[in-house]
């Protein structure tokens, strides 16, 4: 009985614990609750009391961009700004009990700070060493814990600063702050600019060169960019420390970009191109594109436009190879002859048709001098399709269109489409612009001339590439590959995306009609328009094409008479094995009538040069062009 009694008791003593320990429980998560949600510290205590907490975005390194062979074009350079805590060990001296030692403690460190500042302005120019000395001294007095020292030094610049006397002894003790960023740097200075881009926050370039198409540094800025990270940090006594109760994410470094630049032929076709542009003062424009038949890689694209900024001289301000649009001229006989051949309208370039005088029948065409000129030397009135694609006659090939398809005119619009010449298609980068095609339908657009015209290059509006995509389908035996500039995306040097060829059209001729159209080609290098390319190193096939341009107030001249000229050649090498498709053109202001801006002359003269360079470099024509 005794036993159970004790046993009780003991039990109810754990209960009455058990209650107790409940009631502290629930008094304790009350006060919690209440500390969370419901009390709030006096403000005038809380701030001195707590530091403040500042969110900082981390940059992650922008990812490279390369040639085709790895070399760099743009790359992140680290750059490092030096800023100063004034107010180091200034505590420290004016805790020491004897005054004398004290003052002659924060003299020592003000006469280091002054040996600093001299050593830093033989290290970074501009550098005032008398006013950087009066400034530490100010600062050390106002208490500034962040002033700016020197900006963007390199990192051999950073370490010597760091020898400097005062900052050789550390943060600590000579309120050394090093803060690295990065930069964009082109190694290749402005070689490929309006190409490779720019990096919009990048600071020191000039608006103008900002805004407008970004080029790759745009267009894939997000892979370059990488992802940001982001830290947190609180103010201490010795400045901005990582707060390690918040959160930490790590940057992301871009992924770099492999293009199919080559940067020796970028070279070479940005030198051959300002050769022969850079004296004709009436030029304000031009581009010179070479790609890869083949592929469709694209290894040099140029674009110059005169900058009255920097004293006229032609920069790389506007991508005119894509965001140019224009009548293209005579290139575009090439368009109508593809097309008689493929229906099988005409069956040999030797056929013949009537001259009439240089005037298209059932047309307002105006006469064409050419084959005025053809009938007064050759003492004849027929002409073969040849001879009129030779000289560019408009005649002819005004002639052939309407003569084939005036009765079925959507016939010879939907091949212009099908020769990819009226659509447009992603391209790696941003702007190119989609090609103007008059409608048959459309009678506010489609006149008595309009088929006629298109024969020969005008009604229509064609950017430079899509005419060389054009062009290089025919070097391409028909299939038609689309333009590109990025080769891979990398990380690391490992491709994580490789892109390459992609095809637009398997066939926009058969294989014959396209040896037919080379042979067409080679006549205007060889014999017509454009016999300045019989001197290249190997056979260029291709076409020249003059136009007027569309000058202020509409019309193609101005009020007195002066005209803007549209000089282009297109075609492709070695005639015999293309490898290579080129296509330059020049624009210029309205002016007087120059025989070099027509398509025979500065345009074949650049690709000549271009084509040479290319052929003695390639390692695929070496050994035949040291045979010659």
């Amino acid at each position: 009985m005794e036993d159970r009694n004790k046993k009780d008791r003991i039990g109810l003593v754990l209960y009455v614990f058990y209650l107790a320990m409940l009631v502290m429980a629930v008094c304790v998560a009350g006060k919690i609750v209440y500390f969370q949600l419901i009390w709030h510290p006096e403000p005038k205590i809380a701030g001195p009391l707590t530091p403040s907490v500042v969110k900082r975005t981390i940059e992650p390194v922008r990812g490279n961009i390369l040639d085709c062979n790895g070399r760099l074009l743009a790359m992140s350079y680290p750059v490092y700004d030096i800023r100063m805590d004034c107010t180091v060990r200034k505590n420290e001296f004016a805790l020491i009990k004897d005054p004398e030692k004290s003052r002659m403690k924060e003299s020592e460190w003000l006469r280091k700070s002054e040996l600093m500042a001299e050593g830093l302005s033989h290290l970074v120019p501009g550098t005032d060493a008398a006013k950087l000395s009066r400034q530490i001294a100010a600062g050390r007095k106002d208490g500034r814990k962040y002033l700016q020292i020197a900006k963007g030094v390199d990192r051999k610049t950073m370490l010597a600063i760091k020898e400097l006397p005062l900052f050789n002894e550390g943060a600590n003790r000579g309120g050394i702050i090093v803060e690295p960023r990065n930069i964009r740097k082109y190694p290749y200075g402005r070689i490929a600019r309006r190409t490779i881009g720019f990096v919009r926050d990048n600071k020191g370039l000039p608006e103008e060169e900002i805004k407008g198409n970004p080029g790759l540094e745009g267009r894939y800025d997000a892979l370059l960019h990488g992802t940001d990270g982001r830290e947190y940090l609180r103010v201490s006594d010795r400045g901005r420390v990582r707060n390690y109760d918040s959160a930490y994410v790590r940057a992301i470094d871009g992924n770099d970009l492999r293009t199919t630049i080559n940067i020796d032929f970028q070279s070479a076709a940005d030198k051959a191109l300002r050769a022969q542009i850079d004296s004709e003062k009436t030029l304000n424009a031009a581009c010179l594109v070479l790609m890869e038949v083949k592929t469709g890689a694209i290894r040099a694209m140029v674009n110059l436009s005169r900058d009255p900024s920097r004293g006229g001289s032609f920069e790389e301000i506007s991508n005119h190879a894509i965001g140019r649009r224009y009548e293209p001229g005579s290139i575009f006989k090439t368009v109508t002859l593809l097309s008689v051949l493929s229906d099988g309208y005409i069956k040999s370039l030797d056929e013949t048709i009537p001259t009439n005088h240089g005037v298209v029948k059932d047309t307002k065409m105006r006469q064409d001098v050419h084959i005025l000129d053809w009938e007064r030397e050759h003492k004849t009135h027929e002409i073969s399709i040849r001879d009129g694609f030779k000289i560019s006659s408009n005649y002819v090939f005004g002639t052939l269109a309407v003569q084939n398809y005036a009765k079925r005119p959507k016939q010879y619009v939907e091949k212009v489409y099908s020769y990819g010449l009226g659509d447009n298609f992603d391209f790696d980068l941003e702007g190119l612009l989609t090609p103007s095609i008059p409608n048959p339908a459309n009678k506010e657009v489609w006149s008595n001339t309009t088929l006629g015209t298109m024969g020969f290059g005008y009604a229509t509006e064609e950017t430079p590439l899509h005419m060389l995509t054009f062009y290089n389908a025919i070097a391409g035996k028909g299939r038609m590959v689309k333009p590109y500039l990025v080769e891979s995306i990398e990380k690391n040097g490992n491709v994580v995306d490789r892109r390459g060829t992609s095809v637009l059209n398997a066939s926009i001729c058969t294989r014959a009609v396209a040896d037919t159209m080379t042979r067409a080609l080679l006549s205007v290098t060889e014999e017509g328009t454009a016999k300045v390319l019989r001197k290249a190193r190997c056979k260029i096939a291709g076409k020249t094409g003059t136009s007027f341009g569309i000058v202020a107030g509409g019309g193609y001249s101005d009020v007195s008479g002066r005209k803007k000229y549209q000089g282009t050649f297109v075609g492709y090498f070695p005639a015999e094995d293309p490898q290579y498709s080129v296509i330059c053109a020049v624009f210029s202001d309205p002016s007087y009538t120059n025989y070099r801006f027509q398509g025979g002359g500065i345009p074949a003269a650049t690709v000549k040069e271009l084509a040479d360079y290319v052929y003695a470099n390639d390692p695929r024509f070496r050994k035949e062009a040291d045979k010659k």
